[in-house]
């Protein structure tokens, strides 16, 4: 990246750092100043897309949020929760938006939350089995390091989760 700006934000940034970054300018950017680049709530396709706007060298530790539950009500209504900070900010619906899902997508869905779509792409819910897919799909998009966020009601099922997912992704 060329210019002032530029410049002077390299000079502040050390080489091992990531950023936090949706849009292909930022994801340029933390390819070309830091050591690459945090993505946060995003699905699988955004791992691929960064990785083509980043290229190969760059380091891609996408975050994936899963709830450990079978009931597709239940496990819906935590993610909806969870998401419902994020899809109020302009950075994280216009990620999406750039992904191809549309508005009725963000707030078209129950109570006016995202759709059932939207959810299921973002918050991967179901069987240890069914997250270590979902983060494995991240891999193979790209992916150097998939950051696990367990979604619970309460703390102590999230390290629970943690718990029970372990074996399932060092495996």
């Amino acid at each position: 990246m060329q210019g002032r700006w530029s410049s002077r934000f390299a000079a502040q940034i050390a080489p091992g750092e990531l950023l936090a970054a949706l849009s292909p300018k930022m994801l340029e950017l933390s390819a070309t100043v830091t050591a690459g680049a945090h993505p946060y709530f995003v699905p699988s396709e955004h791992t691929a897309v960064a990785r083509e706007t980043m290229g190969p060298d760059a380091a891609l530790y996408p975050e994936q949020m899963a709830i450990l539950d079978t009931d597709a009500d239940s496990a819906r209504a935590l993610a909806r929760k969870n998401m419902a900070i994020y899809l109020g900010l302009p950075n994280y619906a216009n990620n999406l938006l750039r992904l191809g899902f549309t508005q009725a997508d963000v707030d078209g869905g129950p109570d006016g939350g995202p759709s059932d779509k939207l959810v299921d792409a973002i918050v991967a819910w179901g069987t240890e089995d069914d997250v270590k897919a979902r983060v494995d799909a991240h891999f193979d998009a790209g992916a150097d390091h998939v950051c696990v966020q367990v979604l619970a009601p309460d703390p102590a099922a999230a390290f629970d989760g943690w718990r029970r997912l372990a074996p399932a992704l060092l495996s």
